[in-house]
């Protein structure tokens, strides 16, 4: 592990995909923290974020292709760390193959790239929890993993392409000496948050397995910042801040994805569910983090 990582006095960072939810948010967080940006967009967010940045000096915009390898080598040059996410409105068969296909040409170019310190790479916890014989195993977390012959089975895609793809960056961070760490993001809680999301395929197993669990944008920031910056984050971190296990909490969920939908009636016989994953790893690492994520805030 490069000694200098936890000071960020004169970094470069990478974020992409910078157009998405997450990319966004970062850049803003890590411009306030004193780094200078290469935001590579993938050309599916805010026009209007792009605009804003464009008048930082501390920020330069690169239009990238996920599947063109040359295209990611040149926003990744020079950097000395990288945030990497992928998301998409809709997932299917080929855009399982195409998420491998991004995952692979990123790491391939931190690889090549001498002044990478370190890969912060968000995946899901959809890559964590589908297996077959998952009710009968022990509490979830970080060691486990999705089983892609069973989300084939069941056609769970999200889960499919986060699972394939961070392995697919394991494996080549690990033969290449790459210094990654993963961030295994629950159910992000934003405004555009519908039934469609591919995330929820499942959803009602995930409810009684104990699993659905949500994240609100500010903690999954505050989560890639920690784990970059700390010295000690080594391997896959789960990122969450709220298990749906109660009855009530299950119908504020459904209610913010079919707001027009009515509630159900209140019922007895409704149950709460026990939780059955864990992100102790990640609270003690926030935890021994501590006030650092206030500086230059």
């Amino acid at each position: 592990m490069a000694p200098s990582i936890g000071s960020q006095e004169a970094k470069t960072i990478c974020v992409m995909d910078a157009s998405s939810r997450i990319g966004a948010a970062l850049v803003d967080r890590l411009l306030r923290r004193g780094y200078t940006i290469h935001a590579a967009a993938f050309g599916r967010g805010d026009e209007g974020k792009a605009a804003s940045w464009s008048e930082s000096k501390r920020v330069r915009i690169f239009r990238s292709d996920p599947l063109d390898y040359h295209s990611i080598a040149d926003a990744v040059r020079g950097c000395s760390g990288v945030f990497y996410s992928f998301d998409t409105d809709s997932y299917d068969e080929f855009m399982v193959e195409v998420e491998v296909r991004a995952a692979h040409n990123v790491l391939e170019a931190c690889a090549q790239a001498d002044t990478v310190e370190r890969v912060v790479f968000t995946s899901s916890v959809t890559a964590v929890i589908w297996k077959e014989n998952r009710k009968l195993a022990e509490d979830v977390d970080e060691r486990d993993w999705s089983e892609p012959n069973f989300c084939r089975k069941f056609k769970l895609w999200h889960a499919l392409a986060k699972t394939l793809s961070e392995k697919t960056a394991w494996a080549l961070a690990m033969d290449r000496s790459v210094n990654m760490v993963s961030v295994n993001s629950g159910l992000l809680i934003e405004t555009e948050l519908s039934p469609s999301n591919s995330y929820l395929k499942g959803a009602p197993e995930m409810y009684e397995d104990g699993v659905l669990v949500t994240v609100e944008l500010k903690l999954l920031i505050d989560a890639h910042i920690c784990i970059f910056e700390s010295a000690d984050a080594f391997g896959r971190y789960l990122c969450f801040n709220h298990a749906i296990c109660r009855p009530e909490d299950a119908v504020k969920l459904a209610q913010m994805l079919s707001p027009l939908a009515p509630s159900p009636p209140p019922s007895d016989e409704l149950r709460v569910i026990q939780e059955r994953i864990r992100s102790k790893k990640l609270n003690k690492l926030m935890l021994e983090f501590g006030d650092e994520l206030q500086v230059a805030e």
